[in-house]
């Protein structure tokens, strides 16, 4: 048996030790600030380079506004989740260490099962996504450069192929680090490249607008007549919901960031500080980029704000944001899977705990380091699922289509439906009194706009499928 298997008999020997937790793990170090990390590396991901095209749909009042609501419910839902991470007492309580953990302490039954399948999918998801994502960046990059060389009208087609490729190369790699404790220094450092391309986002729209001292858009959003069909205007505004949504998409892996934190003070007192300046953070630079891309491109806004060359000056600032999406996007694709990564492994040595291949690690000796600690499941295991999800982004790279679903996927039971029911069930909240029905009320609105999201982004693969030739520029 080893110390992480029986934490409640080295408790009892290292209970004084300033080097075990109460839980008999290794001391965690986590701070506001590296938890924050964490959720802005989560949340300002490619999900805001689409917040101009969504916003497009919308226009300039329902736009603004669908931002704001998004932003207030994903703060309260995940303070709400953040009560969830110690069952009983918010001190002393028995810690839940994943997201699956909190639905099985406080609801268990069919709801685990149903949970880890939704959340575990989405994480799936968010890969394809990223991988999309990123390719689209290093696409534009060549794209730049050629446009500067060649003008703005030659035609410069690049393959997104070989850039995806690429990409699962760097993340079979930096997947091979072990827990998410171990890849903080990469979350700060995607944070960091994050608020670079926001930024140089948000400048060249600001730019454009006071170069042309014009503010383009609309109160209703994009034309009907002019630019869409009715039909097209409503499916594609259901879409802009579900992209909004993936933008604030992060409660999924809330209850993994929070078992990174140090206490005292208690770990959701530490969250509920990290998600407020976080969500807070965030919510001003999506209004900033959503509205200042709207304003320089009206109903002509690029899916992409950075890539769908709306700019094409300066090329070297558009490279530099370009190669920081990436940067920031290898961070966020681990900062995502290390949650579905450690399941998996835990699943495997739980149904096998003899197999050596499963719990086996081998010291790999690194001149001026520590040695490596290289498991040979984890190595297979997750250089497939890299494999996979690149492949499958090969075909069907439809950015703005794929964010859609993603956040329609994950927005309603994970961000509000299991944190609502969890903390109702936490804090023994009488049915039908005045709270318990409010909470109903937000859970309800929030499917629905699940639901049209949903509807939209399917509407949206199922026409970009009608005229994609896969593998080809």
């Amino acid at each position: 048996m080893t110390m992480a298997d029986k934490p409640h008999q080295v408790f009892e020997v290292y209970g004084e030790s300033k080097c075990f937790d109460d839980d008999g793990r290794i001391k965690r170090t986590g701070s506001v600030w590296t938890a924050s990390a964490h959720i802005i590396t989560a949340v300002i991901g490619s999900g805001v380079l689409s917040l101009a095209w969504a916003t497009a749909q919308l226009g300039w009042v329902a736009g603004p506004t669908v931002l704001l609501l998004f932003s207030f419910v994903t703060y309260y839902t995940s303070a709400l989740l953040s009560d969830c991470y110690r069952t009983g007492d918010p001190v002393t309580g028995k810690r839940n260490y994943t997201y699956m953990d909190a639905v099985r302490a406080n609801l268990g039954g069919f709801q685990v099962k149903i949970c880890g399948v939704i959340q575990y999918a989405n994480l799936f998801g968010v890969a394809i996504g990223y991988t999309i994502a990123s390719s689209i960046s290093m696409v534009a990059v060549n794209r730049s450069n050629c446009f500067h060389k060649q003008g703005h009208h030659a035609a410069c087609n690049v393959s997104s192929t070989p850039y995806m490729i690429m990409f699962g190369v760097m993340e079979i790699i930096f997947s091979q680090i072990p827990d998410f404790d171990q890849i903080s220094w990469l979350s700060i450092v995607a944070a960091v490249m994050s608020f670079t391309y926001s930024t140089i986002g948000l400048g060249l729209g600001v730019a454009q607008v006071a170069e042309t001292g014009k503010i383009e858009g609309s109160l209703t959003g994009i034309s009907i007549g002019t630019e869409v069909t009715e039909m097209q205007k409503i499916w594609r505004s259901f879409q802009a919901l579900g992209a909004i949504a993936f933008a604030y998409s992060y409660s999924l892996i809330l209850i993994e960031i929070q078992d990174t934190l140090k206490s005292p003070p208690a770990e959701a007192k530490t969250m509920k500080r990290a998600t407020l300046i976080s969500v807070a953070v965030t919510t001003v630079f999506y209004m900033l980029c959503g509205c200042f891309g709207y304003a320089a491109f009206g109903d002509q806004s690029p899916g992409n704000l950075l890539t769908g060359f709306g700019f094409y000056n300066p090329y070297w600032l558009l490279d530099i944001a370009n190669i920081a999406i990436v940067v920031h996007l290898v961070g966020a694709y681990q900062v995502y899977c290390q949650p579905l990564f450690a399941f998996v492994e835990k699943t495997a040595a739980e149904w096998y705990p003899d197999s050596k291949i499963i719990t086996k690690e081998i010291d790999v000796p690194i001149p001026g380091f520590k040695p490596f600690k290289l498991n040979l499941f984890r190595l297979v295991w997750r250089t497939i699922f890299v494999i996979i999800t690149t492949v499958i982004s090969m075909l069907m790279p439809f950015f703005n289509d794929v964010v859609g679903i993603l956040g329609a996927f994950g927005f309603w039971p994970l961000t509000v439906y299991f944190p609502v029911e969890m903390y109702i069930v936490q804090k023994r909240i009488t049915k039908w009194s005045a709270r318990w029905i409010c909470l109903q009320i937000l859970s309800g609105a929030c499917l629905v706009i699940s639901i049209a999201a949903a509807a939209g982004s399917f509407a949206g693969v199922v026409s970009d499928l009608k005229v994609y030739r896969p593998f080809q520029s």
